[in-house]
């Protein structure tokens, strides 16, 4: 099975440093990102009530420890709530 025929898996407690960076690297939609570094890989960080793209409250948290619940879809990791845990480092 491969990550794009994977349906949403729910995640309890995922722990990782948050960053910004790049996203879609020479297409149309390459734009600035907020991700979520893990143990398990790296995953684009989303709100799963918030936009797409351009979701201010994530600048927030760059920098920090957090520990996130949701559904990991993909690249994606769409979270339902993020606590932050502390200091990125």
């Amino acid at each position: 099975m491969t990550v794009s025929d994977a349906g949403p898996q729910r995640v309890d407690a995922l722990e990782g440093r948050v960053v910004a960076g790049p996203v879609g690297a020479g297409s149309k939609s390459q734009r600035e990102a907020v991700w979520i570094e893990t143990a398990q890989g790296r995953y684009l960080l989303r709100r799963r009530t918030g936009p797409s793209h351009g979701d201010a409250t994530l600048a927030r948290y760059v920098g920090l420890r957090v520990v996130c619940s949701g559904f990991i879809v993909g690249t994606s990791l769409l979270a339902d709530r993020i606590d932050v845990i502390g200091p990125g480092v």
